[in-house]
C-alpha cells in the first residue's frame, strides 16, 4: 500500500479525532454526574454529596481542558488536509460546526467558572444552575457534532450542483435517519463510561479502605446507574443498527462478516475475514442468530458484501473486530451492573474483594468501547465520506505534499502520547489524593433566592 498524503492524512486524522474523542465521552457523563450529586447536596445537606462534587469537579476541570485543546486541531485538519471534502460540503457541515460553537462551547465557557470557582462566591441555586447549564451544553455539543457526522452517513435535505452540496432544508439535514440514533447510542455511551470510572474509583477506595464513606456512596450510585444504562444501552444499539441495515446494509454486511445474500444467516461469534477470496475462515457461529437479531426472522434475509464490487465494500476485517469488541465490552458491563444491582440489593456490594477488583479493571473499558464503535462506524463507511456520494478518494488537498503530512503525523504521535500519559498521570494522582474536606460554601440553603 503505497503511503500517500491522503492515506498519511486519514491516519493522522483517526489519531487527532480518537485522541479528542476521549475527553468528551467522560466529559458529558461528569457535567450530569455533578449536577445530579450537587442536587443531592442541596436537597440533604449531606457533606458526603458536596464532598464528591469537589472531588469530580477538579477531574471535570482537567478533562475538559483537554478536550478543548484537542478538538481545536480537528477544524484545521478538514481545512488543511481534506480541501476536497470541505469544498464539496462546507455549504452543510460548515454551518453545524459553527452551531456548535455558538450554542455549546460559549455556553459551556460562561458558565464554567461559576461552577468550577463559585462556591463561595453565589448563592446555591445559582451554581445548580450554571453545573445545568454546562452539562446542557455538553450535550448540546454532542447535538451539531452528531448531527453532522450523521450526515456524512445518511445524507438528507440538500442537492448538487457543480460537485458542491447545498442545504435545501435544514431540518432534514440536522434531523436526518440515523441521527436520532447514533445520538442516543452516543449520549449512553458516554454516561455509561463515566458510570464505570466512577465505579472503579469508588471499588478503589473500598478495597483500600481509603475515604471508605466517599468510595462506599460513589460506587453504590455508580451501580445503580450502571444497571439502568446498560440495557438501555443493548436497547438503542439495537435500533441504531436496524437503522444502519436500512440505510448502510453494506457496513453492516462488514459486521456481521456476511459475504453472500442468504437467508438464516448465522451470527458469527469468530471468524478470520478474507476479503479477496470473500469469505472467511474459523468460523464460530451460532445459526440463524444474525437473521433474527437483523430482521426478527430466523429465516430472513441480509445481503451479502457481494452485493456491490469489490471498489465499493469497506475493509471487511477491522470493522468485524472493532464490532466484537464494542459488543463484547457491553455485555461485559451489563453482566457486571448486574451482578452489582443483586449485591446491593442483597446488601453485599462491598463484601468481595473479587468483584471491586473486577470493577477497577473494567474502568478504563468505556473508553476502548467508544474507540471501537467509532472504528466500527467509520471505516464501515468507507469508501464514501458522504456515502454514495462522495468518495473518500476525493476528499483529499491536491496542494499538501506527503512529507508533510508524514512530519505532522509523526509530531501528533509524539505530543499526544506524552498529553496523554500526562493526563493520566495527573488523574491518578487526584484519585490517590482523594476527596478533601473542608467548611461548607458559604451558600444559602437549599434553592434560597440570595
Amino acid at each position: 500500500m503505497e503511503l500517500t498524503a491522503l492515506l498519511l492524512s486519514r491516519i493522522q486524522f483517526a489519531l487527532t479525532i480518537g485522541f479528542h474523542i476521549l475527553f468528551p465521552t467522560l466529559t458529558i457523563g461528569l457535567a450530569l454526574l455533578l449536577f445530579a450529586h450537587e442536587a443531592l447536596w442541596l436537597a440533604t445537606r449531606r457533606a458526603i454529596y458536596l464532598q464528591s462534587c469537589r472531588f469530580w469537579s477538579r477531574i471535570f476541570a482537567v478533562n475538559f481542558g483537554m478536550g478543548v485543546v484537542s478538538g481545536i486541531v480537528l477544524s484545521y485538519e478538514i481545512g488543511t488536509n481534506f480541501a476536497g471534502f470541505s469544498e464539496a460540503t462546507g455549504n452543510v457541515l460548515g454551518p453545524l460546526f459553527s452551531y456548535e460553537v455558538l450554542t455549546a462551547f460559549f455556553l459551556e465557557a460562561g458558565f464554567l467558572g461559576i461552577m468550577l470557582f463559585g462556591w463561595k462566591r453565589v448563592p446555591g441555586w445559582l451554581h445548580i444552575m450554571a453545573t445545568g447549564m454546562v452539562a446542557i451544553g455538553t450535550l448540546i455539543s454532542a447535538f451539531w457534532i452528531l448531527a453532522a457526522n450523521s450526515w456524512m452517513h445518511t445524507p438528507a435535505g440538500f442537492e448538487v450542483r457543480d460537485g458542491v452540496f447545498y442545504a435545501t432544508d435544514w431540518w432534514a439535514v440536522v434531523f436526518n435517519p440515523s441521527f436520532p440514533y447514533r445520538y442516543t447510542h452516543m449520549v449512553l455511551a458516554s454516561l455509561l463510561t463515566t458510570a464505570f470510572v466512577a465505579a472503579g474509583v469508588g471499588a478503589w477506595y473500598v478495597l483500600r479502605d481509603r475515604h471508605a464513606e466517599f468510595g462506599r456512596m460513589t460506587l453504590r450510585l455508580a451501580v445503580i446507574t450502571a444497571a439502568v444504562l446498560a440495557p438501555l444501552q443493548l436497547v438503542a444499539g439495537d435500533f441504531h443498527g436496524l437503522n444502519t441495515l436500512k440505510h448502510q446494509p453494506m457496513k453492516v454486511a462488514a459486521m456481521e462478516g456476511h459475504w453472500h445474500t442468504e437467508t438464516g444467516v448465522p451470527l458469527l461469534l469468530f471468524a478470520i475475514p478474507d476479503q479477496a477470496a470473500e469469505k472467511n475462515h474459523f468460523e464460530i457461529g451460532i445459526p440463524k442468530i444474525a437473521s433474527l437479531i437483523l430482521t426478527h426472522e430466523l429465516d430472513g434475509e441480509l445481503k451479502g458484501l457481494t452485493e456491490v464490487p469489490p471498489e465499493d465494500r469497506p475493509p471487511v476485517a477491522p470493522v468485524f473486530f472493532s464490532f466484537r469488541v464494542m459488543v463484547g465490552i457491553g455485555m461485559l458491563f451489563i453482566a457486571l451492573a448486574a451482578t452489582g444491582l443483586v449485591l446491593l440489593l442483597l446488601g453485599r456490594l462491598f463484601a468481595y474483594p473479587l468483584y471491586l477488583k473486577a470493577l477497577i479493571a473494567a474502568s478504563p473499558l468505556g473508553f476502548f468501547a467508544v474507540i471501537a464503535g467509532w472504528v466500527t462506524t467509520e471505516i464501515g463507511r468507507q469508501p464514501w465520506v458522504v456515502a454514495g456520494l462522495m468518495r473518500t478518494a476525493d476528499s483529499g488537498s491536491a496542494t499538501v505534499q506527503t512529507s508533510e503530512v508524514a512530519t505532522s503525523l509523526a509530531l501528533f504521535s509524539v505530543v499526544y502520547l506524552l498529553l496523554l500519559l500526562v493526563f493520566i498521570g495527573v488523574i491518578l494522582g487526584l484519585i490517590r489524593k482523594g476527596p478533601t474536606t473542608g467548611p461548607e460554601p458559604e451558600q444559602q440553603p437549599r434553592f434560597a433566592t440570595a
